[in-house]
């Protein structure tokens, strides 16, 4: 019996473990959030380029407002992705991310981005949406990609999971709390 529930609970807690991996390590294309810009700027380009997608149940327009930006490893650069509602109500969605190659992730640094939180548009409304980003200047010292010519970021809208209502509400107490 403590093994099945060991093994439930392995299977629950694999996909949050799996996650925080990918985050702390930039495996499978996950990208860094950085606090403050790098405080090196080489003078090694690389070209950067930008790739939108929206799940077809999130009815957004939802597309890079530059395809491709060239920049130096650490340089801090800002670029954003412009969002229109082609719905009649308001929609809430959350951005997944990644990027390729994808052991280029360990080296991509968002400081800024619409990604870190859901976002929702009103019936019609079109924003533009930041990202602030530098590619951090050790990629160099990677062997597996210091070559890369090219990263690719990735972005895909599906929509946002609500927050969990309680089962019921429990209401204002009555009485007095002296009858027990």
């Amino acid at each position: 019996m403590a093994f099945t529930c060991g093994m439930v609970g392995a299977a629950y807690a694999s996909v949050p473990l799996y996650r925080l991996f990918c985050q702390m390590t930039g495996y499978g294309g996950t990208t860094q959030r950085a606090e403050q810009a790098s405080a090196t700027v080489l003078d090694r380009t690389i070209n950067v380029r930008f790739d939108a997608n929206a799940s077809p149940s999130v009815p957004w327009d939802f597309q890079p407002t530059e395809r491709e930006v060239t920049v130096k490893l650490g340089e801090t650069r800002q670029t954003s992705y412009r969002v229109k509602n082609r719905s009649n109500q308001p929609v809430t969605a959350q951005a997944t991310f990644n990027v390729t190659p994808l052991l280029s992730g360990a080296y991509f640094n968002k400081i800024a981005c619409f990604c870190f939180s859901n976002q929702t548009l009103q019936p019609g409304e079109e924003v533009d949406m930041p990202v602030v980003f530098f590619v951090d200047p050790a990629l160099i010292d990677d062997p597996d990609v210091k070559d890369a010519a090219t990263i690719t970021l990735s972005y895909t809208f599906f929509p946002a999971t609500p927050a969990a209502a309680p089962v019921a509400d429990a209401g204002k107490p009555t009485g007095s709390s002296d009858k027990l």
